[in-house]
């Protein structure tokens, strides 16, 4: 006989009541199982998203999702450990010089990541523009290259987290992605089951953020730092302001160009900058303050970690990267200050040039994406280019192109904001 049922729980949830810990349990496990139907799940969802869920609820909701598979264990590692989780954005290339920067400084990196949905390609679809490169390694594979390396960025293995596997997928197609107690418990389930020593997240807010708002980015941010600081993992978020697209570049092999840019010493101001101050924050939350990855990313020595790094998942770090086979060339309408560059427009025309997915399991192209040539407090002259749309298949100029109708302005002024509008810890 079943503790409970899925109809209790669901009119509970919907009526505006705490849901027990034994009812959480038991619902997230008998949806792993199957026990609790698709629909039945859509309904509590969607009762989540409009009625919230208090502190308690979260957290066990977030160890219910944990339970439902493995945890790793890095104990065994020669080097502390530290992960990076960015709620995603436009040109977000940051964990890809991120992750050997950090390494370089001695602390172990175990970044299991995602393919993208929606406007932009994830990061393991950006890492598989470089030839060989694999995404898929198994545990032990995986142990072995953070103790050799430093650094890992791979698939997350079917063994973390199942039950939040099929939520999201669920919640994708339901409306209710936006539910913040659905939000944090998806994120940091995968991330504590993970078993980082310390985390940091990057919570994105703008027109080119899953945040739109302040407010509600800073709520998300509290309720994972929250989760984490319960798991016992040192957890700290940034704010980090997403209108404008981060670097010049969105679109797979082009952010990989990009990121060795950065590796190599150069590349833009913006990509530079964040990936110094979450790479400070990683060193921070694992007890490496001594070091000033500033000064290790100017040294060569993450270019160093990155090629090992590349080169353990079966890539070649010098082998030269897709290109599209077309490209189409926007000019600036007038000469001026670009004043604004929207970042939603940015991502919307990367998409539909190739660069991200409208389902899971689409392809996406490797060289597809856009190319800006001037960020926003750059003067720009009429008849020149601003941006560069590049792709295989120039039937999808058309509709890239009216996406970004209205995403940019040209002025005579720009007063920059800065990228990292709060911590929270």
């Amino acid at each position: 006989m079943a503790a409970h049922d899925a109809v209790e729980v669901i009119i509970a949830k919907r009526d505006g009541a705490e849901l027990s810990d034994s009812q959480i349990d038991w619902v997230l496990d008998a949806y792993t199982r199957g026990d609790v139907a698709d629909e039945q799940m859509s309904a509590l969802a969607m009762a989540i998203l409009l009625n919230g869920m208090n502190r308690r609820e979260i957290a066990r909701w977030t160890a219910a999702m944990i339970g439902s598979g493995e945890r790793m264990d890095f104990s065994r590692l020669s080097r502390p450990t530290a992960d990076k989780h960015s709620t995603g954005g436009v040109g977000d290339k940051i964990t890809l010089p991120l992750a050997p920067l950090v390494a370089a400084c001695g602390v172990a990196v175990p970044q299991l990541s995602g393919r993208g949905l929606g406007h932009t390609g994830g990061t393991l679809d950006k890492l598989e523009s470089i030839p060989g490169w694999q995404a898929s390694l198994s545990n032990e594979a995986m142990m072995q290259q953070l103790e050799d390396v430093g650094a890992v960025i791979c698939a997350a293995g079917s063994g973390l987290a199942p039950a939040d596997k099929k939520l999201y997928a669920l919640r994708d197609v339901t409306g209710t992605v936006e539910a913040i107690p659905l939000i944090a418990s998806s994120i940091m389930s995968k991330k504590i089951a993970e078993g980082t020593g310390a985390l940091v997240l990057d919570v994105k807010v703008g027109t080119g953020a899953f945040m739109k708002d302040l407010d509600r980015a800073r709520e998300l941010a509290e309720t994972m730092v929250g989760l984490g600081t319960d798991a016992g993992v040192r957890t700290v978020a940034l704010l980090t302001d997403m209108s404008t697209p981060l670097g010049l570049t969105a679109g797979n092999a082009l952010e990989v160009r990009e990121s060795v840019e950065v590796l190599a010493g150069g590349g833009p101001a913006d990509v530079v900058e964040l990936t110094v101050a979450l790479a400070r924050e990683m060193l921070a939350g694992a007890g490496r303050e001594d070091l000033d990855p500033a000064d290790v990313l100017a040294s060569g020595r993450a270019m160093d970690s990155w090629k090992q790094m590349i080169a353990a998942q079966g890539g070649d770090p010098d082998a030269t990267l897709p290109v599209a086979r077309e490209t189409h060339v926007v000019t600036a309408p007038s000469s001026g200050v670009l004043t604004r560059l929207d970042a939603m427009a940015v991502g919307l025309a990367a998409w539909r040039l190739g660069a991200g997915r409208a389902k899971q399991g689409d392809a996406v192209q490797a060289g597809a994406g856009v190319e800006w040539h001037a960020r926003p407090g750059d003067a720009v002259t009429e008849g020149e280019p601003l941006l560069t749309l590049h792709t295989d298949e120039p039937d999808r100029f058309e509709r890239a192109l009216s996406s970004l109708e209205g995403g940019y302005d040209i002025g005579t002024s720009y007063e920059p904001g800065p990228i990292v509008l709060d911590r929270i810890s």
